[in-house]
């Protein structure tokens, strides 16, 4: 279950450390002034859309906001592949396999 204060805190420390008011992040943001005091005082419940607009506004993850201890990207993509490669015939899971392969060893010499 999500802790709307919580997140409100969150968004509160956050928006202070980038040294924004809460009218200059409203603003960015596309709410009003009371909508985003309302956010942080967790007296309302704040949509999916306006976090994602919040989170990309102050340059963080969604989960950074969401959790007190944001979960790992890495781990996240991979337990994504993960489900992906479960529904893979045995043919698909390896071609699959070679193609991040290939990826990552051009990633490498190309970034």
């Amino acid at each position: 279950m999500l802790d709307y204060y919580e997140i409100g805190q969150r968004i509160r420390k956050i928006r202070k450390a980038r040294r924004l008011s809460q009218e200059q992040l409203a603003e960015q943001v596309g709410i009003s002034v009371t909508h985003m005091s309302h956010i942080e005082t967790a007296n309302t419940k704040l949509s999916l859309p306006v976090l994602a607009e919040l989170a990309a506004a102050l340059d963080v993850q969604i989960d950074a906001l969401v959790y007190e201890q944001p979960r790992n990207s890495v781990t996240v993509a991979m337990q994504d592949v993960s489900e992906v490669m479960e529904r893979c015939t045995a043919k698909e899971a390896h071609m699959i396999a070679d193609t991040v392969k290939a990826m990552k060893q051009a990633m490498e010499i190309y970034f």
